[in-house]
C-alpha cells in the first residue's frame, strides 16, 4: 500500500467531541452520560470486549446514531445541525458492514466517495479522477478496477470499502473494525497505511479493534471501554498494564516490550494444564 494526498487543510484545536451523551438502540442504553475528545492529528484505538458500546460509540461520532441526550460537536459545533454533504467532506466512516450495490464494479464503488465533493456546478473532474485512482493504489486493488464487487473475496471488498474512504479524502476517517476478513499480511499493511495517512498526510484516525497487539502497536491514543464506559486512556505506553487489560478483558496476562517497535505486548498467562504441557517438550 502507498501513500496518499494530504487533505487540504489542516486545522488545531480538538474537532470531535462527545459531550454527556446517552446512546443506545430502542430502549436498550449501551452509553450513558458519556464525555471524551478525540485528539486531533492522533490515531485513536478503541478496544474492549464484545457488547461494550465501541461501534456504538463510532456510529454516534459519524452521526448514524442520534445521542439521546448530550450531542456530539463537530468543530465546536452539533454535528446534528450540519448538511450532510458538510459532514461528508469532513468526516468519512468505514462501517463494521458493507453492503454494495448488485453489479456495481469496482472502481464506480470507490468513486462514490467522491459524491459529497460534487454538485450541480462541480461534477466529475480530474481531481476527482485522480482521488479515485490514488486510494485504489493505496489499498492494493486497483488490478480489481473492472471486477464486480459481488465477485470479490471478503478481503478484496474490504480493501475496496477502505478504498472509497479514502476517495472521499475527510481530514477525520472512522473505521469500524477495518482488519475483518484480512489475512495477517493485508491487516499490518492497512495499519501501516493508517499511520501513514496519520503521521504523513496529517489525519486523524478513530478505529475499531479487536486484536490488542495491533492496537498497541499503532495506536498514539488508546481508549479503553467496559460496559459503556471509558475504563482508561491515553497513549499505550501510559496506561498498558496487565491489570487494565485484567480488569478490561477478564485475561490474566504479562505486558513485556515488543522486541520490534518496544510498544507494549499482551501476552496471554498459561493456563496450568497449558503450563505442564509446555514444559514437557
Amino acid at each position: 500500500m502507498s501513500e496518499v494526498m494530504a487533505p487540504e487543510e489542516t486545522r488545531t484545536g480538538t474537532r470531535l467531541q462527545a459531550k454527556n451523551i446517552t446512546i443506545g438502540y430502542d430502549s436498550r442504553i449501551i452509553s450513558d452520560g458519556l464525555t471524551l475528545d478525540i485528539p486531533d492529528g492522533k490515531f485513536t484505538v478503541i478496544v474492549g470486549p464484545n457488547a461494550c458500546g465501541k461501534s456504538t460509540l463510532l456510529r454516534a461520532l459519524s452521526r448514524l446514531l442520534a445521542p439521546s441526550s448530550g450531542e456530539v460537536l463537530l468543530d465546536g459545533k452539533a454535528i446534528a445541525g450540519y448538511p450532510a454533504k458538510q459532514v461528508a467532506r469532513q468526516l468519512g466512516l468505514l462501517p463494521q458492514s458493507s453492503i454494495a450495490p448488485d453489479g456495481i464494479r469496482v472502481a464506480d464503488l470507490v468513486a462514490r466517495g467522491r459524491f459529497p465533493h460534487q454538485n450541480l456546478i462541480r461534477q466529475w473532474t480530474r481531481e476527482d479522477e485522480a482521488a479515485v485512482v490514488e486510494a485504489m493504489a493505496a489499498t492494493g486493488v486497483g488490478e480489481l478496477s473492472g471486477r464486480l464487487v459481488d465477485e470479490l473475496s471478503g478481503g478484496q471488498r474490504q480493501r475496496v470499502w477502505m478504498a472509497m474512504l479514502l476517495a472521499q479524502q475527510t481530514e477525520l476517517m472512522l473505521l469500524d473494525e477495518p482488519t475483518t476478513y484480512l489475512d495477517i499480511a493485508y491487516q499490518v499493511d492497512l495499519l501501516e497505511l493508517c499511520t501513514e495517512l496519520n503521521r504523513d498526510a496529517g489525519r486523524t484516525l478513530v478505529a475499531v479493534l479487536h486484536d490488542l497487539n495491533h492496537a498497541f502497536r499503532y495506536a498514539d491514543h488508546i481508549i479503553a471501554m467496559k460496559a459503556g464506559r471509558v475504563v482508561a486512556q491515553g497513549s499505550p505506553a501510559d496506561i498498558v498494564t496487565a491489570d487494565m487489560v485484567h480488569e478490561v478483558f477478564g485475561l490474566p496476562c504479562r505486558i513485556i516490550d515488543d522486541p520490534e517497535t518496544g510498544t507494549p505486548l499482551v501476552i496471554p498467562l498459561a493456563r496450568k494444564g497449558d503450563a505442564a504441557r509446555f514444559t514437557t517438550h
